[in-house]
This record gives structure tokens, C-alpha cells and sequence, in this order.
């Protein structure tokens, strides 16, 4: 009987994750005044992996260029919240498989060292046309 306990305290705690990560992601309007608030970008990591590594000079340099694109970076293997966000984003998207390094903006989708650095940079651009 503990370990069915524990089994459901558990998927109750990962519905609670997942409600308030809803809840989250669902903001809008949080940019500082005088930046336009856009669609959130999401770059998910793992802290140990080694592609996540080679994309994040990337991403980092992205977040200065384009400081009105509204980029999460969201460490996964190691954070429960934001392993929560992944997979609502990700369902959101469509996708039912996923890792990292992953980026998606709506249900446009990301994913690797070599796919990440080549779109990445239009899918900002694109999003932050929508907004203007």
C-alpha cells in the first residue's frame, strides 16, 4: 500500500507541475516597459550534455541580439518545473518524443546542435514581425 501511495502522490505532484507550468507559459505581457512582449521562445537543456554546450554560445548570443524576443532557457534533466514546461510545450507542439537541446516557438519545433544554429535565428526574426 506505500508504494501505490507514493505512486499517486507522485502523478498528483507531476499534475500540479504541469497546471502550474500552464499557468506560467500562459502569461503574456511580462517584458520590461518599452520592450514588445512576443510569443515565448523556449531553449531546453540538459546541464550534462555536451550538444547543449556547443548550441548555448549560440542561444546566449541570440538573447543579446534580440532582447524583445521573449527566449526561456530552461534547464530539463535536473529542474522538475521545467521538465513540466517541456512537456507541455512539446504536447502544445505536437510532439510525443523529445530531448535536448530542443527550441520551440509555438509548434514550430528545433531540435539539435547543427538544425538549432541554422533556424534558429529566422524563427526570432519571424516571431518578432508577428508582434510588430
Amino acid at each position: 500500500m506505500d508504494k501505490t501511495m507514493k505512486i499517486v502522490a507522485a502523478a498528483l505532484a507531476v499534475v500540479v507541475v504541469a497546471c502550474l507550468a500552464a499557468l506560467y507559459t500562459g502569461t503574456q505581457g511580462t517584458a520590461s516597459p518599452g520592450i514588445a512582449s512576443t510569443e515565448p521562445i523556449y531553449f531546453f537543456y540538459g546541464e550534462e550534455c555536451s550538444h547543449c554546450h556547443n548550441v548555448m554560445p549560440f542561444i546566449t548570443n541570440m538573447t543579446r541580439k534580440y532582447p524583445e524576443a521573449d527566449i526561456r532557457i530552461l534547464e530539463v534533466w535536473h529542474n522538475q518545473t521545467n521538465q513540466a514546461i517541456m512537456v507541455q510545450v512539446n504536447t502544445a507542439a505536437g510532439m510525443s518524443e523529445y530531448g535536448v537541446p530542443e527550441v520551440i516557438s509555438g509548434t514550430t519545433i528545433l531540435i539539435g546542435e547543427i538544425e538549432i544554429p541554422q533556424k534558429l535565428e529566422a524563427l526570432i526574426q519571424e516571431t518578432i514581425k508577428k508582434k510588430n
